[in-house]
């Protein structure tokens, strides 16, 4: 990934220094440029090109921020409730994550949405141990956790 990254900056330059433009639009346009040349050649890398990664971390910050937002709004109507029923619970999620980033990723993404926190990860690393403030169903909140953020950071972590 990061020789193709590299790869894409030098193609860059070299359309600057081909076409005399030496501006931030003539970097810009070689750029592109540089992008369209690594998909037409992307048979001959072995690892997927970069882009589809960058597009997938995109893709992930969009999700927490939307995950965020709307958490944010649920821990707002508990708060706001004059009668507090509020179902708070602990739960096991286990995850098929390997990498230790990609573990703590998770973790970290868990405990910054609101009304979770993730109190202990198993000495095998297999499975988080969750913290709810407010749950109905635990198995809707695992469900929601595998589909959203770990789904996420598969692609990201996927070659």
């Amino acid at each position: 990934m990061a020789f193709q990254i590299i790869l894409n900056f030098a193609l860059a330059f070299v359309w600057m220094f081909l076409s005399s433009n030496y501006t931030a639009t003539g970097f810009i346009v070689g750029f592109i440029l540089g992008i369209v040349l690594l998909v037409i050649m992307r048979r001959f890398f072995f690892a997927r090109l970069y882009v589809f990664r960058v597009w997938a971390i995109i893709k992930l910050t969009v999700l927490f921020f939307k995950e965020l937002i709307l958490a944010n709004i649920q821990v707002l109507k508990v708060v706001l409730k004059p009668k507090l029923d509020m179902q708070p619970a602990f739960f096991a999620y286990p995850t098929v994550l390997k990498e230790d980033w990609e573990i703590t990723l998770l973790s970290s993404l868990i405990t910054l949405t609101p009304g979770t926190v993730v109190v202990h990860v198993s000495d095998d690393a297999k499975t988080l141990f969750v913290h709810a403030i407010d749950i109905s169903d635990v198995d809707d909140a695992i469900a929601s956790i595998r589909d959203s953020f770990e789904k996420a950071i598969l692609e990201v972590s996927k070659s």
